[in-house]
């Protein structure tokens, strides 16, 4: 079991960097048009995520309540919201085709706060990973080895264009090869990190598993609203976002249903 959760937390930030490693094989820059059908791809596996294998699972967990069984669903999905709401006040970030910096003011170079806003939503991804390997370790049965396997994929074919969508544009600004490589991929160390500290978390309070559950949920999903759905639609043609939105939502859903 300890084996499956290692290969499990490590498999999304191996996508990550498979996908910072497209800055050795591809020109510059992605166009605009790809950009928007990684996010859009990348928006629509968060979403499915967050529901089939975070949201439910943490109302299946919570059963026992009864008429209640959403309390706990729906108290850690708006602490996830606030926490993530929080970050976004403290850490100095600059989104993806925008001009201005959110967060403090600070001194950072602009590539430093390009791989902040990267490295702010890897943060809850690491943190849902984490979060159903603790249930998949503590035995409990709504969670699976291949539905947490299932989660764990889909977190990293999403990761992949994340990784080049970050590494891409740090070549653009004008670094070097691989120094943009290792920027993208640094952006994704959050993810193994974050998911052994929630393992650890969920291990000392088991009981509050379905809250860590639907918490992750809730960070992922402030993710996509505040960042990942703005910039699929950025400029003309934003229908393409929005297709390839549909797309990563069907193969996570597909995933978390026929492994899980």
């Amino acid at each position: 079991m300890i084996q499956d959760a290692f290969w499990g937390i490590l498999i999304p930030f191996l996508g990550t960097s498979l996908g910072a490693g497209c800055v050795f094989f591809l020109k510059n820059s992605l166009r605009d048009g790809i950009q928007r059908a990684l996010t859009g791809f990348a928006a629509g596996v968060m979403v499915a995520a967050s529901v089939w294998s975070l949201l439910i699972p943490a109302m299946e967990q919570a059963a026992d309540l009864g008429r209640l069984a959403f309390f706990p669903a729906a108290v850690g999905f708006w602490l996830g919201i606030l926490f993530l709401l929080l970050l976004d006040h403290l850490i100095p970030h600059l989104h993806q085709n925008s001009l201005q910096a959110e967060g403090p003011k600070s001194q950072l170079q602009r590539t430093t706060m390009m791989v902040l806003a990267v490295t702010l939503h890897n943060i809850p991804e690491g943190m849902a990973v984490g979060v159903v390997y603790a249930g998949y370790l503590a035995g409990t049965a709504q969670i699976t080895a291949a539905g947490a396997l299932a989660l764990s994929l889909g977190i990293a074919i999403q990761n992949f264009p994340e990784g080049a969508i970050i590494s891409m544009p740090l070549r653009a600004e004008g670094m070097k090869k691989g120094r943009a490589f290792w920027g993208g991929v640094l952006s994704g160390i959050v993810e193994p990190i974050g998911a052994v500290l929630t393992i650890l978390a969920a291990g000392i309070v088991v009981p509050a598993l379905p809250y860590l559950l639907s918490f992750a949920a809730g960070a992922m999903l402030y993710v996509v609203v505040e960042e990942l759905i703005p910039e699929m639609s950025h400029g003309q043609h934003s229908n393409v976002g929005t297709v390839f939105f549909a797309m990563g939502f069907s193969v996570m859903m597909v995933l978390d249903v026929a492994l899980g």
